[in-house]
């Protein structure tokens, strides 16, 4: 996709998210709206290795939404690679629907790992980038993290692993959008520096605006680069980016909106 093409794939992967949520009359666009660049980026261009038509293909790159709540841009994304179609976003949270709440990768074709419970997705990432080593399998691993769910010391513990492992497979993205359920993240349990722990870690650390996708593109190429560890891209972004009332708001983290906020969200989004 040219640059064109790309902000007009975020645009409609905004207005996904924002439509799904509202026919489900629940779920999270507030995560969800931030971190449409950082998925657009991966999946839209040379990056990101897969076949729609081959889900999967053993040598394919791998994906891990650790922050399992924002599956909305996830399933936007998947559907609009060619995963499965259209038809199916309106069924999100429905009963039998293969769009469920948080990702369950029997259900949903294209997914890598079930998610949901905070903290566990890099150490997911790691078993697959440690397997593929071993089996001599050139592909990547990805996984999106939230900041708030740097509070979980699990994911401390899967940044030590991969750093001894020399897991310069493993590609990590910190959605650093500095809100979480109850609020601000300094304000409940404050992560910040967040690339400066990752440094102490001994990962490779790229700091970009995580709602550029030039800067998000230029990060991954990077981190396609480097070797003998593990890179992580700490990822500013914006809650709720796109939609001016649910920007930097906690309140939108699991709130979906009513008739009359839909049709002005997607107003907004129409009209960047």
């Amino acid at each position: 996709m040219n640059k064109e093409a790309l902000h007009e794939m975020c645009k409609t992967i905004r207005e996904d998210i924002l439509t799904m949520t509202h026919e489900a009359g629940s779920g999270h666009p507030g995560g969800s709206l931030s971190a449409v660049e950082i998925m657009t980026a991966l999946y839209f261009t040379d990056i990101f290795r897969c076949d729609p038509k081959n889900p999967s293909w053993p040598e394919r790159d791998r994906f891990i939404l650790s922050k399992g709540h924002a599956a909305p841009v996830l399933y936007s994304v998947l559907c609009r690679k060619g995963f499965f179609g259209e038809e199916h976003l309106k069924t999100l949270r429905k009963l039998g629907s293969i769009l469920q709440g948080h990702p369950h990768r029997q259900s949903t074709p294209g997914l890598d790992a079930s998610s949901g419970s905070l903290g566990q997705g890099l150490s997911i990432a790691n078993g697959m980038a440690m397997g593929y080593k071993k089996m001599g399998i050139d592909g990547r691993i990805y996984c999106l993290i939230g900041d708030g769910e740097l509070q979980e010391g699990q994911i401390w513990e899967a940044a030590m692993t991969a750093a001894q492992q020399k897991l310069d497979n493993v590609c990590a993205i910190v959605d650093n959008n500095h809100v979480q359920l109850d609020g601000m993240t300094e304000d409940i349990c404050n992560m910040e520096p967040v690339a400066g722990k990752w440094r102490e870690f001994n990962w490779h650390v790229i700091c970009v605006n995580g709602n550029s996708l030039e800067e998000m593109y230029s990060a991954y190429k990077e981190a396609m680069a480097t070797k003998g560890r593990p890179t992580v891209i700490v990822a500013e972004t914006t809650k709720g980016k796109g939609v001016s009332f649910m920007e930097n708001q906690s309140s939108w983290h699991g709130l979906a909106p009513n008739d009359e906020q839909y049709k002005e969200a997607m107003t907004e989004v129409e009209a960047e």
